[in-house]
């Protein structure tokens, strides 16, 4: 591999800044950007200097010249452009969900093989507050994890005088989506959740609609289990007045010496809530997606196994997946 790894991207809408700054901050050059809205292509490479602009992933991989593929398109894009790049021989970084279905993931793990390194962009385990959490945990300040409870609650889909709800506003796709708050948000508790107690499966679930016309669910309550009766619940709202628009998290980890306890910004260790410490999650968003890009770059040039690589990540798909089967809705249409 050539000292300076080069990499294009594919999807240049809002989430693409921050895969830009972070490819930037690990001394990675972007060779290329694609989006089938040319404007968008056209914005970004302005703001990152880069020339070569796409409108059509194939024939950006034709033309080559980059050693890793960035996915951050729409989730219909991510196998079809996934199997080009391996199919140039290109590393890829594919964004959250891999796909829309299990199966669909299966199939495009299985026909991208070991032919090149393939790793799923799941940043949410290292933002800085669940970094905390992890490193409290390795510290031992709590002892074995037995018990582990995480939520989410947001006003983003509560109705607003004069325009719609800010989450359609933001993500209008939406009104169309029959999946919404667990296979757009709640997957990243759930990884979370893996990432910190094991291997879980879901024993129930109940999915709601509390918005108004809209055909995916805005509220969840999830219970699972994992080894020798561990249990770990996690639940949500989209709907919940007086919550900030954009979701914020409360997660408990109970273990066998002491309990966290991580609030919005806050984590602390109960009995001892006036040593809490506060992270700007504002300020830090970008942090991440600097560690996310930093882990494929170390990957991609030691041989070493990405943290949140594209077998690691099926099996978060596969409990995603399971919340919709418990709760009796089938998502495999």
């Amino acid at each position: 591999m050539a000292e300076t790894l080069r990499v294009a991207l594919v999807g240049c809408g809002l989430i693409s800044l921050y895969h830009l700054k972070a490819w930037q901050a690990v001394g990675v050059e972007i060779a290329a950007l694609c989006d089938i809205d040319l404007a968008k292509a056209e914005a970004r490479g302005a703001q990152f200097g880069v020339t070569r602009l796409y409108t059509d992933a194939a024939e950006m991989f034709r033309q080559g010249g980059f050693d890793a593929v960035d996915i951050a398109a729409s989730v219909g894009a991510h196998a079809p452009i996934a199997r080009m790049a391996a199919d140039s021989g290109v590393h890829i970084m594919c964004q959250k969900p891999l796909t829309e279905t299990v199966a669909e993931a299966e199939e495009l793990i299985a026909y991208v093989g070991e032919r090149v390194r393939f790793m799923v962009h799941e940043n949410y385990r290292f933002r800085p507050h669940y970094m905390t959490v992890r490193r409290w945990i390795a510290e031992d300040r709590i002892g074995a994890v037995r018990h582990a409870h995480i939520s989410c609650r947001g006003s983003g889909l509560c109705p607003r005088h004069g325009g719609v709800p800010f989450l359609i506003e933001r993500q209008p796709y939406l009104t169309g989506f029959r999946r919404n708050l667990v296979f757009e948000t709640m997957i990243h508790h759930l990884d979370v959740l893996r990432c910190l107690c094991g291997p879980l499966k879901v024993v129930a679930a109940r999915l709601n609609r509390l918005a108004e016309g809209l055909p995916g669910e805005d509220t969840a309550a999830i219970l699972m289990e994992g080894k020798d009766g561990f249990i770990a619940t996690a639940d949500g709202c989209l709907v919940a007045p007086g919550y900030p628009q954009l979701h914020g998290d409360r997660l408990e980890v109970i273990g066998s010496k002491g309990s966290i306890v991580m609030e919005l910004n806050r984590t602390y260790l109960v009995g001892a809530e006036e040593d809490a410490e506060e992270v700007d999650l504002t300020g830090r968003y970008q942090e991440c997606f600097d560690t996310i890009m930093a882990g494929f770059v170390q990957g991609l040039r030691q041989g070493t196994q990405f943290e949140t690589d594209r077998l690691d990540n099926l099996e978060t798909l596969r409990l995603m997946e399971s919340v919709y089967q418990a709760a009796g809705l089938e998502i495999t249409e």
